[in-house]
């Protein structure tokens, strides 16, 4: 399993600095389609805080761990000419980069703070670990995401 995760770490980080997308509709599907799938980890995990679903613990945390291992992917997407086309993204994340990018990183940062967590039994800790991740992916959709 350590091998495994080993592995993935070190695609994901290559991932990061390196992309093969033959054109930009081929980086906004591949950043949305990574953002439909956090979507989904933190929309579960969302209802079993608010007791929408029985909270479960050894759920709770491989969603969060998912969480931290996939919000390393979408910023790959984000090429320049893939703000036309359709996306929701706008040209304001290009025209302010360093913003941007800050912006992913700290998502990036929460999401594992998330993971180690939810690993925990301190509930309270899980909470504020999962705020914090909520807060920073809507700080960046309030920046840089059309309504």
């Amino acid at each position: 399993m350590k091998k495994t995760l080993l592995c993935l770490s070190a695609l994901l980080a290559f991932g990061a600095s390196a992309n093969n997308f033959e054109s930009a509709d081929d980086a906004i599907h591949y950043r949305q389609s990574a953002f439909g799938l956090i979507a989904y980890q933190f929309g579960d995990m969302s209802a079993m805080l608010k007791g929408k679903k029985e909270f479960n613990a050894d759920v709770f945390a491989k969603r969060a761990e998912n969480v931290a291992a996939l919000s390393k992917l979408p910023a790959e997407g984000f090429i320049a000419g893939s703000d036309k086309g359709n996306t929701d993204a706008l040209g304001k994340i290009w025209e302010n980069q360093a913003d941007f990018d800050s912006r992913m990183s700290e998502f990036q940062e929460n999401a594992a703070k998330l993971a180690v967590a939810a690993k925990g039994t301190d509930k309270d800790a899980i909470k504020s670990a999962f705020m914090n991740t909520g807060k920073s992916c809507k700080g960046c959709h309030d920046n840089y995401k059309k309504d």
